[in-house]
């Protein structure tokens, strides 16, 4: 990429997460504690965050690096999938055009968990994998943060 990377850390329920910057895009989010937001987008993507944690923000409006041919198509149908909702691989993966098992790599790859909501895609008769630390029931968490797992 090239570009110097910069980090912030915001803290939330479901434990400290640093986003991560390079140039004028957000590149990731990684789940551990980073330092106070050095640049406006970090200040910006923090608070949209917090906005998100305390159910105040559904949907985030911040600069992403989508990515490129698949992940990028399915980064893009994550972010469609509305806050509280889910979808299964299979429909991202009719969305996409690429087979299910694609899709599920994919959402697995994906730099940005929470802004692009992976968490938000399921399988059709099971819950689906998740590749933040706590596996599934953080996904589980976060799905029931939104209102979309009532367990």
């Amino acid at each position: 990429m090239g570009a110097d990377l910069i980090r912030a850390g915001v803290t939330g329920p479901f434990g400290p997460l640093t986003v991560v910057q390079a140039g004028d895009r957000l590149i990731g989010l990684e789940w551990r504690a980073g330092p106070a937001p050095a640049t406006p987008l970090l200040q910006e993507a923090c608070r949209q965050l917090q906005a998100w944690f305390d159910r105040r923000l559904t949907r985030f409006d911040l600069p992403f690096d989508w990515g490129e041919g698949l992940n990028a198509a399915v980064r893009h149908a994550m972010a469609d999938i509305p806050f509280g909702e889910t979808r299964t691989y299979g429909q991202i993966a009719k969305q996409a055009g690429a087979p299910a098992q694609a899709v599920g790599q994919a959402c697995g790859a994906n730099p940005l968990p929470i802004l692009i909501p992976c968490h938000r895609v399921t399988g059709t008769n099971w819950f689906g994998g998740f590749s933040a630390p706590g596996g599934v029931e953080t996904k589980a968490a976060l799905l029931r943060h939104e209102g979309a797992l009532l367990l």
